[in-house]
């Protein structure tokens, strides 16, 4: 009987940390297609008191209870970039977080998804945006 894959489950492209214009990004190794689950963003579960009191840029929200620290070394999601015209999107299912294609990416692009206007006015907002878009390369 042949197991039965999940549209939640990573495809295993192969993806690569290097530097970009914004710091570390997250880039793809290989053709990904549109729509497709690229990578699953993970780290330490913080709860309540503990979320609330966090502060680090790599804390993702997943509800009102649930914040996932995405920041140690076995999360290369950590490194994907904030764009205003992303070529990813994160899902929440089942108190998981996962990046999907919004589009075909080309190999050697850079993965990115809009993080959304609270983390962009707490931690982006004050100074600039260096996205593609803002930097006219879109």
């Amino acid at each position: 009987m042949k197991k039965r894959i999940s549209k939640y489950t990573p495809r295993g492209h192969r993806l690569l940390p290097r530097r970009s214009s914004a710091g570390i990004g997250l880039f793809a190794g290989e053709e990904i297609p549109k729509g497709v689950c690229v990578i699953e963003y993970t780290g330490r579960i913080l709860a309540g008191k503990e979320a609330d009191e966090g502060s680090g840029k790599y804390l993702f929200e997943v509800n009102k209870r649930k914040t996932i620290d995405g920041n140690v070394r076995t999360n290369p999601a950590r490194y994907i970039n904030h764009s205003c015209r992303p070529n990813c999107e994160a899902i929440v299912h089942a108190g998981r977080v996962f990046i999907f294609s919004r589009k075909r990416i080309k190999k050697g692009a850079e993965l990115a998804y809009d993080y959304g206007k609270e983390y962009f006015d707490e931690h982006i907002g004050p100074k600039g945006c260096r996205c593609e878009k803002h930097r006219g390369l879109l």
